[in-house]
């Protein structure tokens, strides 16, 4: 079959879809037009199909393309030379033909999820039958990729329209087929800027306390992408909804334990440090991971560590056994190491800037070589934004940062932490003690290159097997 044409793009709409003309196509839209066409030529049909119709409605630009079809995955495999069969068993292929993975699902209609996240088994099924298993209206949408003509079947148009996250059908039995539809509800309508349909959220706080039978990965994966997906704002509504939807408490029972704990007001005239983490988090824009779960988690020991002594509310403490906490919660959330490595360091370090004037400046050089310490000052900007808006000893280091570049008196670190473990020695403490070293001792003018560097490591440290 030889090569089909390229895809008309968006020209004419349907009076519903709003879709415009645009030059701007992406690879994976393209590579999604490109299949689905071939798809049709092959005289099956072949829809755009779920989130990136939402976004295209939007006019956001859409992550991922997806593409529905009633040819089988076998079918699909035939068809195209690259396939991968990632959910095969579930109507699932991946197809690389044109450059970007795009996913071609056959049109199915689900049995019983016995596990609540895959059904028991799956049946060939129409579109219309297929838009009633997906999660929420607004990504039960298809879109005719010749045409452009949306083909709505639950009232997904209309809900974009109200800005609602609405359940396709019953909301309980859309959150038993998969519990973790509850957080990709919250994270929709925080993205988005939308509201959960009250019947909606209803079903979601009566099962809330179900979110942790669920693999804790995924679990992960959501948290992340609702502190890192949405513009300013959009991570503090996200936590603003996980608490009065009840899943907080079951997710993150540490940022729970943030409310009503109390704060110097002096320091913290904005609240309790629960109102102080929502105001830090709510100027994220689109952060990077490990910035974000810095911010969420920088005061998570102070409900802990929280004393009064003299009439005066004290954290000693909470900045270490925060660290510590944070990497707790890190791997739980089924994190990498090299995260939790740099969120503990975040949260860790977030109140050393206050002393930089009294640093000797050779303490202070160490201070600001450190590796993250960019995503450290911004999190420590957030942080007295969020607070008492005293930012002169944020001002200092910043400058001071830039003085100490410019002068090239904090060049790259001569060794990393997977130099190390390339090279055998095994993942724990003992990496982080060895690298701080050899960056002492680079920044003190003793070391100068990387042979020397891994010299002086396999003098002072050597591997446990050599």
């Amino acid at each position: 079959m030889g090569t089909p044409k390229a895809p008309r793009m968006p020209s004419a709409c349907s009076p519903h879809s709003e879709l415009r003309a645009s030059n701007l196509v992406s690879d994976k839209e393209r590579a999604a037009r490109y299949i689905a066409l071939r798809l049709r030529a092959a005289g099956h049909t072949a829809l755009l199909a779920g989130g990136c119709v939402r976004d295209l409605l939007l006019q956001r630009e859409p992550k991922d393309f997806d593409v529905a079809t009633d040819a089988s995955p076998e079918v699909v495999q035939k068809l195209f030379r690259r396939t991968i069969p990632v959910g095969a068993q579930f109507g699932v292929v991946l197809v690389t033909d044109f450059g970007p993975a795009i996913e071609v699902a056959t049109f199915r209609e689900e049995e019983a999820y016995l596990d609540g996240r895959r059904p028991s088994r799956v049946r060939l099924a129409t579109p219309e039958v297929d838009a009633q298993r997906r999660d929420f209206t607004i990504n039960g949408m298809f879109l005719d990729p010749e045409t452009n003509q949306v083909i709505d079947f639950v009232g997904g148009q209309e809900d974009l329209k109200c800005r609602l996250v609405r359940a396709i059908g019953d909301p309980a039995a859309r959150i038993a087929e998969d519990r973790l539809r509850m957080l990709r509800a919250v994270r929709f309508a925080a993205v988005l800027g939308f509201d959960i349909e009250a019947s909606t959220f209803e079903a979601i706080r009566a099962n809330a306390s179900s979110i942790t039978t669920i693999a804790w990965e995924r679990i992960g994966d959501e948290i992340v992408r609702m502190l890192t997906e949405g513009g300013q704002g959009s991570a503090r509504r996200a936590f603003e909804l996980l608490d009065t939807s009840g899943l907080l408490v079951h997710v993150l029972p540490e940022l729970a334990a943030m409310k009503g704990v109390e704060q110097p007001r002096h320091h913290h005239p904005e609240g309790d440090v629960w109102t102080h983490t929502l105001l830090v988090i709510g100027q994220l824009d689109h952060a990077s991971v490990t910035l974000a779960l810095g911010a969420l988690l920088h005061d998570v020991a102070k409900p802990l560590t929280q004393a009064r002594h003299d009439g005066k509310i004290t954290f000693y403490g909470h900045c270490e056994q925060g660290a510590e906490m944070a990497v707790a919660i890190c791997q739980r959330l089924r994190r990498s190491r090299e995260t939790w490595e740099r969120v503990a360091f975040l949260v860790r370090e977030h109140l050393r800037h206050i002393h930089a004037r009294e640093m000797r400046p050779s303490t202070l050089k160490r201070f600001l070589a450190q590796e993250g310490i960019d995503e450290l000052l911004e999190l420590v900007r957030m942080d007295i934004l969020a607070s008492n808006g005293n930012l002169d000893a944020w001002e200092f280091c910043r400058a001071k940062l830039e003085e100490f570049r410019k002068q090239g008196q904090l060049p790259p670190p001569l060794i990393r932490g997977r130099d190390l473990l390339a090279a055998g020695y095994r993942p724990g403490p003992q990496i982080g003690k060895i690298l701080r070293a050899v960056r002492d001792l680079q920044l003190d003018g003793q070391l100068h290159t990387r042979d020397e560097a891994f010299a002086w490591v396999r003098e002072h440290y050597p591997r446990e097997d050599s």
